[in-house]
């Protein structure tokens, strides 16, 4: 039993705390059980400073006997319980585990609305994984079932890459097929990018406040939020790049689909994903990456397709040819990330040939595609400054063009977290080819603006001193 004096001020005080924790039904809590408000109030107290260990009783008490009360209950508990974990040890230890794996069943049982399903399956493969209470595999079906079941609320970066991680162990040791590795992988990655598309949109709508400086303090915090979300997107995606390493290689994808190709060439989906393999892994020198595009072409015109055929053209030396088909892969694709990966891909051929106005250009519609693409803002930095010759009738007005290269390549570190250390240094390298203090003090140009007559057009303020 608690203290009575405590009892009864925390019940004086518990009236005032209902709007901050959301207690519903005041009548209600008391039919259920006169001490869980008060109780209540004391864990949530207790909780809002950590204090875990003063925590757990009270928390133990509205747990046990009125568990709907509410949702801080179940917010509140998960954090008490590792608590518990983390400070006891062997059956102790094990009892408030199982107590924990139990919580995260109850919370989407009593709060549907506050919890997902995917959600508490992964919290509770996390766990489970951590606590060493199941095997690899086990933990595996267990984030399978989640991926699965509710793929749309499966967006917790770890999981994803858990969940593929473990897969691919799965793969090695020879309880999983190759071609099963790569299904979950155009599913993760799948994923990974529906996410950030999401998160790019909301940073291109906040990006323009903040250079503008309209930016509220609460809009700040959530651009931060998703610049960190973003990054953490990024750096899953890196490593699922890394953990599937060789498996993707020439040597290992060509034999795979060399061997399936009989049986899967009226597989429209199969052939899609073998398509964007051999492409991304530049596989495009033997028969099968010639049989999967004309059999993916003849049995469904897409996306695909069509950019295979571009790269058989420009392999031939058929560049107008290749343009059309890589044009038309961009009409077909509905895709906005894989759509904007196209068109960077596009951007970089014309780059490499030099036509850095109708590169940049195509780095633009990338970026219209996907904002958060922050190699196509690289790619125009690049197209900006190899264009610094033909931009400016003086030495002076040449150089100036770095500063724009040096602004895109900022945008791209302010737009995608993945480039940012890259981003930021090639900004730096612009600024050092751009005229220095002394330059522009000699000049006379401080303050004054440039306007450039070349594809660039637009201009450029020269900084003041």
């Amino acid at each position: 039993m608690i203290n009575r004096k405590l009892f009864n001020e925390m019940k004086k005080r518990f009236i005032a705390m209902l709007a901050l924790i959301g207690v519903v039904g005041f009548a209600g809590a008391q039919a259920q059980n006169a001490e869980c408000m008060p109780n209540l109030s004391i864990f949530a107290e207790h909780g809002k400073v950590k204090n875990y260990e003063a925590a757990y009783q009270p928390w133990k008490m509205v747990y046990d006997n009125c568990p709907s009360l509410n949702y801080a209950t179940f917010y509140y508990g998960e954090k008490i319980l590792k608590y518990k974990i983390e400070n006891s040890s062997g059956d102790e230890k094990t009892g408030y585990i199982n107590d924990l794996l139990a919580l995260y069943d109850n919370s989407i049982k009593y709060f549907p609305n506050k919890y997902d399903k995917a959600d508490v399956m992964i919290d509770k493969a996390l766990t489970s994984k951590e606590e060493g209470l199941a095997t690899d595999e086990e933990v595996y079906n267990m984030l399978d079932k989640a991926f699965k079941e509710d793929r749309d609320n499966f967006t917790n970066p770890k999981a994803l890459y858990l969940y593929f991680s473990l897969l691919v162990d799965l793969q090695a040791e020879g309880k999983k097929d190759l071609q099963d590795v790569f299904d979950a992988y155009d599913d993760v990655t799948g994923k990974i990018d529906e996410e950030t598309l999401k998160l790019g949109k909301i940073s291109t709508s906040l990006a323009a406040k903040e250079d503008a400086g309209t930016l509220t303090s609460k809009e700040q915090k959530k651009l931060n939020a998703v610049r960190i979300n973003g990054g953490s997107y990024e750096k899953v995606y890196s490593s699922i790049n890394a953990k599937l390493g060789g498996l993707a290689d020439c040597d290992k994808l060509v034999p795979l689909y060399e061997k399936n190709f009989e049986a899967k060439k009226d597989d429209a989906k199969w052939l899609k994903s073998a398509l964007y393999r051999l492409d991304n892994k530049e596989c495009t020198d033997g028969e099968i990456y010639v049989q999967v595009v004309e059999a993916l072409h003849n049995l469904e015109p897409s996306a695909s397709s069509a950019y295979g055929l571009g790269t058989l053209n420009d392999k031939k030396g058929n560049s107008s040819e290749a343009l059309k088909y890589y044009n038309e892969s961009v009409s077909l694709e509905t895709d906005a990330v894989k759509k904007s990966n196209l068109l960077y891909k596009i951007a970089s051929k014309y780059s490499k040939g030099k036509q850095y106005a109708t590169s940049y250009k195509y780095a633009q519609k990338a970026i219209d595609a996907n904002p958060s693409n922050g190699n196509a803002y690289l790619l125009q930095a690049v197209c900006i400054a190899n264009s610094a010759n033909s931009c400016g009738t003086t030495s002076f007005e040449k150089r100036a063009v770095y500063w724009k290269a040096a602004d895109r390549a900022s945008r791209a570190a302010q737009m995608d977290p993945s480039v940012k250390s890259r981003a930021y240094a090639a900004a730096e390298a612009y600024k050092g080819r751009a005229p220095s203090r002394t330059d522009i003090f000699n000049s006379g140009m401080a303050g004054k603006t440039i306007s450039f007559n070349c594809w660039l057009g637009g201009s450029v303020k020269v900084p003041s001193l």
